[in-house]
C-alpha cells in the first residue's frame, strides 16, 4: 500500500529538534493522530531507524502549530513530546526550546506576516494554557536564521530569538510552589517542588552522595542514583497535583550544587530518566526562579543578590543557560526572559503509511 505524504518543517529550536507540523495536515483524532507521530519518529525503537528522530528525548519532539484562537495570540502550539523507546505520546509540559522554532515556522508557513526587522509572534502554548511572546528577526520580509548569538550546546551562531514569559507560575501544577512549601521530604531528602514553566524537583547532589558535576554519561549509567530519584520523583508527582507520573516525563529531575564555572548554580536534569545533555529552556527558569525562593534547597548554593532584576546563570553539561528574571516589590517573579536561537533544517514531506491517515482532519 501507498504511503501518505505531509508537509513538514524539521527545525532546531535551542538545544533541541522537532518535526514541525500544521495542525490541519494532521488527523483529528488524538489517538490516531499519536499514532501517527509514532510513525514519524520511528518509535518505540532506542534508534528510531524506521523515523527521523533521533534515538534521543532532544530530537524526538513534535510541534502543532495553528491561527489562534485566542484573541490575545498569533497562533497556538501544541508541544508532543513523543518517547524513544515506548509507544508513548506525551502531551503534559511545555517545550521552551521549541518554542523558539514556533516563531519561525509561523512566518515561513504563512501564519503571521512580518512587520519590518523584527516580528513579534504571540503563541499561546496549548499545552498549559500560557501566552509567550517571541521575537523573530525579518529583515526583508524572510526569516533570518544567521547571526552572532552562541547558545552553550549548539555549535556556531545564529540569529538571536527573545522569548517573553509573563504569568507562567504554577502553568503545569496550578501554583509556583504546588506542594505549598518551599521544601519537602520524601525518602529521607529535602527537595524542592517548583513549576515556573516547567515542574521540577530539585534536589542537592551532596545529599545524595554525588558531586553533581559528573557528566551525562557517568549519570546516565549510574542506575542507583536513577532508581532513587525515581523513587522521589514518584512521590512527588502527586504531591505536586500532577497525579500519578509513572507514564509521564514531567516533573523533572534536577541535581543542583554549587557553581564552579562563574555562573549562579550548577545542574544535571534528568528528562525525566536519562540526563539532559544541558537542560530544557522551562526547566531553566523553574531552576532560576528556585534560586530566588527563600529557603529552597538552593540556599547557600545559588550565588544571587537581592537586584529586582538579575540573569541568572544555570551551569549545565554543555555550558550555561541564562535566565533574565524580574521581581516587584514583593519579590514575586513578574517576568522571564530567554534568548534562544533556531534554523530551518528541511522543509518537505514526511511518509508514513496511508493505513494510519484519517480523512478526517483539523
Amino acid at each position: 500500500m501507498r504511503q501518505h505524504f505531509i508537509p513538514c518543517l524539521l527545525m532546531r529550536g535551542g538545544t533541541s529538534k522537532a518535526a514541525c507540523f500544521l495542525a490541519e495536515d494532521l488527523p483529528s483524532d488524538p489517538a490516531l493522530r499519536d499514532r501517527l507521530l509514532l510513525a514519524v519518529m520511528g518509535s518505540p525503537d532506542a534508534r528510531q531507524i524506521d523515523g527521523i528522530g533521533g534515538g534521543d528525548p532532544l530530537t524526538s519532539k513534535v510541534a502543532i502549530v495553528r491561527r489562534s484562537r485566542h484573541p490575545q495570540a498569533d497562533v497556538d502550539y501544541l508541544f508532543a513530546q513523543v518517547n524513544v523507546d515506548k509507544a508513548r505520546v506525551d502531551y503534559g509540559q511545555n517545550c521552551g526550546n521549541i518554542l523558539a522554532a514556533v516563531g519561525p515556522f509561523a512566518i515561513e508557513r504563512g501564519l503571521v506576516t512580518p512587520t519590518g526587522d523584527k516580528t513579534q509572534v504571540r503563541i499561546w502554548m496549548e499545552n498549559t494554557g500560557q501566552l509567550a511572546v517571541a521575537e523573530v528577526q525579518t529583515p526583508d520580509g524572510d526569516v533570518n536564521y544567521e547571526g552572532e548569538l552562541h547558545i552553550d550546546g549548539v555549535p556556531g551562531t545564529a540569529a538571536e530569538i527573545v522569548l517573553n514569559f509573563q504569568n507562567i507560575a504554577g502553568s503545569s501544577c496550578g501554583a509556583l510552589l504546588p506542594t505549598g512549601n518551599t521544601r519537602d521530604r520524601f525518602d529521607g531528602i529535602d527537595v524542592t517542588c517548583i513549576d515556573n514553566g516547567m515542574p521540577v524537583v530539585l534536589v542537592r547532589a551532596a545529599d545524595l552522595q554525588r558531586s553533581g558535576y559528573e557528566s551525562r554519561e557517568v549519570l546516565d549509567n549510574d542506575s542507583e542514583l536513577k532508581q532513587r530519584l525515581e523513587s522521589i520523583r514518584l512521590q512527588a508527582g502527586p504531591k505536586m497535583n500532577l497525579g500519578d507520573v509513572s507514564a509521564r516525563t514531567v516533573p523533572k529531575m534536577t541535581l543542583v550544587a554549587a557553581p564552579r564555572a562563574g555562573g549562579t548554580i550548577s545542574s544535571r536534569t534528568f528528562i525525566p530518566h536519562r540526563c539532559h545533555a544541558s537542560i530544557g529552556v522551562l526547566g531553566a527558569v523553574s531552576v532560576a526562579t528556585a534560586c530566588l525562593s527563600e529557603g529552597s534547597v538552593t540556599a547557600g548554593l545559588a550565588q544571587v543578590s537581592e537586584a529586582p532584576q538579575q540573569r541568572i546563570q544555570v551551569e549545565h553539561p554543555q555550558g550555561e543557560f541564562s535566565v533574565l528574571l524580574t521581581r516587584d516589590s514583593d519579590g514575586n517573579i513578574t517576568n522571564s526572559g530567554l534568548l534562544r536561537t533556531a534554523r530551518l533544517l528541511f522543509d518537505g514531506r514526511v511518509a508514513v503509511p496511508a493505513t494510519l491517515f484519517s480523512e478526517g482532519k483539523q
